[in-house]
């Protein structure tokens, strides 16, 4: 079934729709959380937690890409349990870690987010990430949207752990540079 006719039957309030976004997306849900919580049972209770917040927001939402739109909503579920998690252990761990790299470049506090819409942002964000050459932009947006391990990654592109942190330094730097050059200070 194709998006639109999903989003038709959440427009509709049938039922199905849920059926068959859990069908063509919950694989890919189910990886996303999984790769930001490392933890099953917490990754199934996000995804769960998905399909019931899609269900609320369609409509009034009219999403043009169901996988983004879900994506999105489980990677933020998602974050959201582990800021709890580690709320309540105090730990670190590989997440944390890749959260603070990109935080110490693109986290807009609360005087930027005042400054510039998200639109603004977003549009900034994607021409940086255009600029890049594939393979750095891919290793970018698997360690800061999927959160993946550098080892995950270096594995995936068969490349070393060091040229991964190397990749991701360097990106770093031009994504400060973009920034600057936009008139944002970081």
């Amino acid at each position: 079934m194709q998006d639109q006719e999903i989003v038709d039957l959440y427009h509709q309030r049938d039922e199905r729709a849920i059926v068959q976004t859990e069908t063509k997306y919950g694989a890919y849900c189910t990886g996303l959380a999984q790769n930001i919580l490392q933890n099953m049972q917490d990754s199934e209770e996000c995804v769960n937690d998905t399909w019931l917040r899609t269900w609320n927001s369609i409509p009034p939402a009219k999403p043009e890409n169901l996988r983004t739109y879900v994506g999105k909503i489980t990677r933020n579920l998602s974050l959201n349990r582990l800021e709890h998690r580690h709320r309540e252990k105090r730990g670190g761990g590989e997440i944390m870690l890749a959260l603070d790299e990109i935080g110490e470049v693109a986290a807009p506090d609360a005087e930027l987010a005042a400054q510039i819409e998200r639109e603004e942002f977003s549009r900034i964000l994607n021409a940086f990430l255009w600029s890049l050459p594939e393979r750095d932009c891919c290793v970018f947006i698997r360690r800061y949207y999927y959160l993946e391990s550098v080892e995950r990654i270096s594995e995936r592109y068969a490349i070393s752990q060091a040229a991964v942190f190397k990749i991701l330094s360097r990106a770093r730097g031009k994504l400060r540079k973009t920034l600057a050059e936009e008139g944002y200070t970081v």
